[in-house]
């Protein structure tokens, strides 16, 4: 059974919202620029973050057509390609955009708060 999809990328600073207990750390703003990509862990599950267009994006990093990292596959337009066989996902959305993928990937909730980049785990 495939994960669930999830979009709402990005939340901005709000004092009034506490980041929850299980969400992960990935950076100060300033350490994760625009066209940035970093690897991290969450609930046990390797999650590409991506900077585009101002905005984080966190997807699972896992191409849905043959289980490829996604991690360092070129970002354009919105989408990130995968480097084996050239599938196109969503960065907000994580549907595929081109063959030969079919499944969507998993997205996951970023927000910056305080000047740092939180993924909040599903």
């Amino acid at each position: 059974m495939s994960d669930p999809v999830r979009s709402d990328p990005v939340r901005l600073d709000s004092a009034a919202e506490p980041v929850s207990a299980e969400a992960v750390e990935i950076g100060p703003v300033a350490d994760l620029p625009e066209g940035s990509q970093t690897e991290v862990q969450v609930g046990g599950k390797s999650v590409v973050v991506v900077c585009e267009g101002g905005q984080y994006y966190a997807l699972r990093n896992q191409c849905s057509h043959q289980n490829f990292p996604l991690l360092g596959g070129e970002v354009s337009m919105g989408r990130i390609t995968c480097t084996k066989h050239g599938a196109k996902f969503e960065l907000s959305s994580g549907k595929p955009k081109t063959l030969p993928a079919v499944k969507p990937v998993q997205v996951y909730q970023t927000r910056v708060q305080g000047g740092v980049v939180w993924v909040d785990s599903l």
